[in-house]
This record gives C-alpha cells, structure tokens and sequence, in this order.
C-alpha cells in the first residue's frame, strides 16, 4: 500500500469539513446529552484548535498557559500497534519542526479547559506516566490517558445517536432531517482549518497554526473553501449584476 500511495495511482479518500449547521448540531447533542457531555471538552478543544487527535490527548497542563491563552504543542502520543501488534502508549515529538507550535486559545477552548480542571478537581487528575511525561490534561475515570480509538469511538456512537434522535423528530415535525455523516477526530481537525481558511487570507498564518510542514496542504483547504466561497457569493448575488 505504501509503494502505491508513492506511485501516485492511489489517491487518498478526500476529507470533507463538516457544514456549520452540522457543527452545531452536534455540538449543541454533546451538551444537551447526558451521556456524551462529558467529552464536551475534549470535543471543543480539538474542533477549537484543529490539533491532530494523539496531540490533544498529550496535552499537559503545564502546556497551557492560561494568562496568555496559549497552548504549546511539543509532543503527542502514539497508541499504535508495534511490529509484534502489542498496542503501547509512546510519547513522540513532532516529526518535523512545522509540528512544535503555539495555539491560542479561543474564548470556547479556554473554557473547555476550565470547565475540565473543575471535573478534575472534583473527580481526580491523571495519574499515568508515559516516558517520563505525566499532568495529562484529558483523562478517563480511572485516572489515564484517553486514547485516540476512545475519542473516535465517542464520537462515533454521539453521531448515530444524534442520527436516531432528529431521525424521530423530524419525522414527528414533518421536516427533513440534518443528519451528521459518519466522521471522526480527524474531520474535526479539517473542519477547523476549513473554518479558519474561511476567515483568515494569511496562508502563513494557517499554516502556523496547523502545524502543516507543507503549503500545499494549506494551500488545497484553502483552495477548496475559496471556491465554495465564490459560489457562495455568486448565489448571494443573483439577480444584482444583470438588471432587467
């Protein structure tokens, strides 16, 4: 498979950003749910900050400086099988010097993290030490680290359930309903860049922030939101350019 994907005959499933209403509704599902409103902030933090999923769950909390409302990414955690398929938890810096990178924290991102500290304090911080690294930030109820497959996992079972849920009532409200595809933490991290493409023309910039160790990369999530954009604009303006 890797030969192939080098040959250029193989081209990777294209990743769509979720649409703002189906972020929303999402978002809105994880806080009005009981059973999924405790992965609200780590949930908020990825789709806030477009951190890949094995850097958000290595956050520490000496890494987030909340006077200056920055986070420092440095390292993030691997939980793949090895070659013997024994699944170990690994702390690894960033492959490239793209990866080490600061984050600021956006309004919703430091609340999340607020709010986690509060649940800690009542429920008890991470106790688990990886390769000397410890003070995770997200951890489970048994004191250790998230895993990316829970997180992913998480999200998986919010979205059928959100699916079934607004399944029933938009048939009981006699509308079509706003479903969620099927998507995973990764998709949140395209949303975000998706959303900041949309808002921010500085590529260097986005970039920055992605932690991305190549402008192509940047420049195709931009080049995709400027032409739905375009469209955008040009719908908006139907009827305004040729006046009869």
């Amino acid at each position: 498979m890797t030969e192939i994907k080098r040959s250029k005959l193989w081209d990777a499933p294209k990743r769509r950003a979720l649409t703002i209403p189906q972020q929303k509704a999402f978002m809105n599902y994880l806080e009005s749910d009981r059973e999924y409103e405790g992965w609200l902030p780590i949930i908020t933090v990825l789709l806030g900050t477009g951190m890949r999923i094995g850097e958000c769950i290595a956050i520490r909390w000496e890494d987030l400086d909340f006077e200056n409302r920055m986070i420092s990414v440095n390292h993030n955690l691997s939980d793949r099988p090895d070659s013997k398929g024994v699944c170990a938890k690994h702390i690894q810096t960033p492959k490239t010097e793209a990866g080490t990178r600061t984050i600021p924290m956006i309004q919703e991102v430091f609340e999340a993290f607020l709010t986690e500290y509060e649940i800690q304090k009542c429920l008890g911080f991470c106790e688990e030490e990886i390769d000397g690294y410890s003070g995770f930030v997200f951890t489970t109820a048994y004191h250790t680290v998230y895993s990316a497959a829970a997180v992913n996992n998480a999200i998986h079972r919010a979205t059928k359930a959100y699916n079934d849920k607004e399944e029933k009532e938009a048939k009981k409200d006699g509308r079509e309903p706003l479903l969620l595809p099927d998507f995973s933490a990764h998709h949140l991290r395209h949303t975000f860049c998706t959303r900041l493409c949309e808002n921010e023309t500085n590529l260097k910039v986005i970039m920055d922030i992605m932690g991305h160790a190549d402008i192509s990369t940047t420049m195709d999530i931009y080049a995709e939101c400027t032409k739905e954009k375009k469209k955008e604009v040009m719908t908006n303006i139907e009827g305004c350019i040729i006046l009869k």
